[in-house]
């Protein structure tokens, strides 16, 4: 019998192939604010991804050449220092090479007694310390947010309606969430998946800074209690997606606590301001809450797919989510021993080695490097906000309380959709230009320009440009 291998046939071609790609791949990172932001993918990139499935091999050679030509130039470029749509990172190159370490590796970080499953519980560890949750709290490291939120969530339901697991929602009360109209769509997803159902998502209205309303949230509950159904979790916002607001998490809490509710933090990106003294006084109450949800690949700057899902109560989180089939148990020795398996914290069972980028990056840079980041990036945003403030065409549109941006090109004498047509169209020339790439959103009916910034990579220099360039497109277009 002839036996087949997928290892190269020659390993010294593929070594110097290799040094290329990772020679390739630190000029890209160092080399990536001389190139545009953003550029349309051809035509031709789009026919290589329209052929048909493969049925005999190619030369690797031959694939990395196709691959530098059509997918390589054609990024979302989040890792370029103009990048400053939708909170997306930009990629530590230490985590760079982890995530080449992790894949090399190649583990299932789910059992098992292997080096993985240690570093993925110190990770978690290091991030309970970051928000001075108690060594006996919980953790899993997730995809991201979404998923973060949904563990987070979950945990709840199944805490607050003992026997769920076995009986199913039909066998208990109707359950409310709570949270403001700012929060971000995956909650609404999450509450959905939960059986919940999105009717009984009750979105509390907000303030002129955008931060969810109390007397209105305490009046629906009120509200819901009297109506016959069962409210029981609040989820506030450390940073909404609009905006950057931050709700009052300690008046949330102390409502939680006085009508026995559960608080879930959506802090995707914004709880890291944790680590920034001057919002320390501000987000305190985040190290009570009883679970939240984090990116790492956000406000840590890591590549992707990395967040964190906390809980407060281990037993709660383990019974939300623990099963133990034969084929999956723990043994006194060998390979078959090690850590409580992570499967029993949530639904993955199939879980790669994303806690090592997290590692590397913080045991090279230290926690205090990214404390020094993070407010650099708040710096920044205050100060596009000043040269908004300081050019009479432009107009801010929030308040900045983070580190997002809204605003608008605002020539005199026109109406709000004439301003909504403008500004849309400006932002599309802005990306064409490929100088920069801010996101946009509507704000009680007025198109903004979203600056969301997460980007080590950005110097003030940039935000200077940015605001030139939005000048040169909205002057053009005005004036034909």
């Amino acid at each position: 019998m002839q036996e087949h291998s997928l290892d190269p046939q020659n390993w010294e071609e593929f070594r110097q192939l290799a040094h290329q790609m990772l020679d390739d791949a630190i000029d890209y990172m160092r080399d990536v604010g001389e190139r545009p932001v953003w550029k349309k993918v051809p035509a031709s990139t789009h026919a290589l991804t329209q052929e048909p499935l493969p049925q005999e091999g190619q030369d690797a050679a031959e694939v990395y050449a196709t691959f530098k030509e059509h997918i390589l130039p054609y990024t979302k470029g989040n890792i370029h220092p103009r990048f400053f749509s939708w909170v997306q990172g930009t990629g530590v190159p230490m985590g760079v090479m982890a995530d080449l370490l992790a894949s090399t590796m190649n583990p299932n970080v789910a059992i098992g007694d292997h080096a993985a499953m240690y570093v993925d519980q110190q990770v978690i560890n290091w991030c309970k310390s970051l928000f001075d949750f108690p060594e006996t709290a919980s953790g899993m490291l997730v995809s991201g947010g979404t998923i973060a939120n949904l563990t987070g969530l979950t945990v709840a339901r199944n805490s607050f309606l003992e026997g769920v697991r076995d009986k199913g929602l039909s066998a208990f009360p109707q359950l409310v969430v709570y949270s403001s109209v700012e929060t971000h769509s995956c909650n609404q997803k999450a509450v959905e998946v939960l059986g919940i159902g999105n009717d009984f998502f009750r979105r509390i209205p907000v303030d002129e800074n955008y931060r969810i309303r109390i007397p209105e949230l305490k009046a629906q509950i009120a509200a819901d209690r009297a109506a016959g159904l069962t409210p029981f979790c609040i989820i506030g916002n450390t940073g909404t997606v609009n905006t950057g607001a931050i709700d009052p998490i300690g008046d949330l809490l102390a409502i939680a606590r006085a009508e026995g509710m559960w608080l879930h933090v959506d802090g995707a990106f914004g709880a890291l301001a944790y680590l920034v003294p001057e919002y320390q006084e501000e987000v305190k109450a985040l190290s009570e809450v009883d679970s939240m949800g984090f990116d790492l690949h956000k406000w840590l700057y890591l590549p992707y797919e990395i967040g964190c899902a906390l809980i407060r109560d281990k037993d709660k989180h383990r019974a939300a989510f623990s099963l133990q089939p034969t084929y999956l148990n723990n043994h006194d020795r060998g390979l078959s021993a090690g850590p409580d398996p992570t499967t029993n914290y949530g639904i993955e069972l199939s879980r790669g080695f994303k806690a090592l980028k997290a590692w590397m990056s913080i045991k090279n840079h230290g926690i205090e490097k990214f404390k020094t980041l993070i407010a650099q990036n708040i710096q920044q945003c205050r100060y596009l906000g000043q040269l908004i403030e300081n050019n009479p065409q432009l107009e801010l549109l929030a308040p900045i309380p983070l580190n997002v941006v809204c605003f608008r090109f605002n020539p005199s004498g026109k109406t709000q959709a004439e301003l909504n047509d403008l500004n849309k169209e400006l932002l599309m020339r802005l990306h064409e230009s490929g100088v920069a790439a801010p996101s946009n959103t509507l704000l009680n009916g007025n198109y903004a320009i979203r600056v969301a910034h997460v980007n080590f990579r950005t110097r003030q220099s940039d935000m200077d440009l940015l605001v030139e360039t939005v000048l040169l497109i909205g002057q053009e277009m005005v004036n034909g």
